[in-house]
């Protein structure tokens, strides 16, 4: 027997399983039954094991741990995915320009360089744009914040190249201090 064709059959979408089990579980999809629930929010599942994997948000338990870092994971996935920073593995590679990711989700957001889209709308003004960083920048115009503070004069910007730029406009007898503070 061909390994791909079944021989369950789901009578919804015609899509075949080796086992009977595997389409009953296929066909709760079809059916948008759920029948496994969470006994601390009520969110409920397909599949237990879906169910197992959730369970980890309100337990914080994280099995996989990266054994370079020591960092952990509530996923197996999120394991893998985390490890290609210690490989330098990028599997994600933009079809415009060649530059590679070790994320889908980075490429994701790079793409937007070559489409133009701007997925990333101002709540207060509805200002689009195409990186989160550059609204994040945006929002402190709406809210005041200045988070970047000069170490001599203690004026407040907010961005960091405009404190880089006023740095430069300092007398030459402060920069001593300014590149004291930079190295602390």
């Amino acid at each position: 027997m061909n390994i791909h064709s079944g021989k369950y059959k789901c009578t919804e979408c015609g899509k075949c399983f080796q086992t009977s089990h595997a389409v009953e579980v296929h066909r709760r999809r079809h059916s948008g039954e759920k029948p496994f629930e969470c006994t601390v929010c009520s969110k409920r599942f397909t599949i237990s094991h879906d169910l197992v994997r959730h369970s980890r948000v309100h337990s914080g338990e994280k099995p996989y741990k990266c054994r370079m870092c020591d960092k952990a994971f509530s996923r197996y996935s999120n394991l893998n995915v985390h490890m290609r920073i210690h490989t330098g593995e990028k599997l994600y590679k933009c079809p415009m320009c060649n530059k590679a990711f070790g994320h889908g989700g980075v490429l994701k957001k790079h793409m937007s360089v070559h489409t133009g889209d701007k997925l990333y709308k101002c709540y207060v003004c509805e200002q689009a744009f195409s990186r989160s960083e550059t609204l994040q920048k945006h929002i402190r115009v709406h809210t005041g914040e200045k988070p970047y503070k000069c170490s001599l004069c203690n004026k407040s910007f907010r961005q960091s190249s405009h404190l880089q730029q006023h740095k430069r406009c300092v007398p030459s007898n402060t920069t001593d201090k300014l590149k004291q503070d930079e190295n602390v």
